[in-house]
């Protein structure tokens, strides 16, 4: 299956009322009918919590799956797309004097290092996510949003910067949050 936002989830996306968790926020943003449950399945213990989450949010009225999409759409002709100005990406060179951090573990250093990633990594390639991700960070409170973004940003980072980069900024992250607290 590979959903994608109906009406409804984008003016969840676009701010004021939140209804939704983080959580479901997260599956929202990542559907854009390209993912599949494999996809999702990193934000849950295991596969059936995702697939239950995902037919939750169909159920809502919030996803659908691109069939239904392609049925309700209007048969117009596609729009071709404007030529792009932006020259293709080119591979991200790794700084390793810049990447030393002395600092305190805070969620305050994990979003800002979490914001300066989303500019670097995906303004150019993918301004709509950029945007997404920048709203999801702007609303994080805590150590578990904080994953939840991260687990997104990074998938994505694999599929475009190859798992070894992904892997040393999922480091840097694990560094940068504070750890988690123990409940007795």
């Amino acid at each position: 299956m590979f959903p994608t936002k109906t009406d409804k989830a984008r003016d969840e996306l676009q701010g004021g009322q939140r209804t939704l968790s983080q959580r479901e926020r997260a599956l929202l943003l990542m559907a854009d009918g390209r993912r599949s449950l494999t996809d999702f399945s990193p934000l849950f213990s295991n596969r059936d919590e995702a697939e239950q989450a995902i037919q939750a949010l169909i159920d809502k009225g919030y996803l659908q799956s691109p069939k239904a999409a392609a049925a309700a759409a209007p048969a117009e002709p596609p729009a071709q797309p404007a030529p792009s100005p932006i020259p293709a990406a080119q591979p991200i060179q790794v700084a390793t004097s810049a990447d030393t951090f002395d600092g305190k573990r805070s969620l305050a250093t994990t979003r800002m290092f979490l914001f300066d990633i989303c500019e670097r990594m995906f303004v150019r390639r993918d301004p709509k996510f950029a945007l997404q991700m920048r709203d999801a960070l702007r609303e994080a409170r805590d150590r578990n949003a904080m994953l939840t973004i991260a687990a997104l940003m990074l998938t994505e980072i694999e599929k475009s910067a190859g798992v070894e980069r992904a892997e040393s900024l999922r480091e840097r992250i694990d560094r940068l949050l504070p750890p988690a607290e123990v409940v007795h």
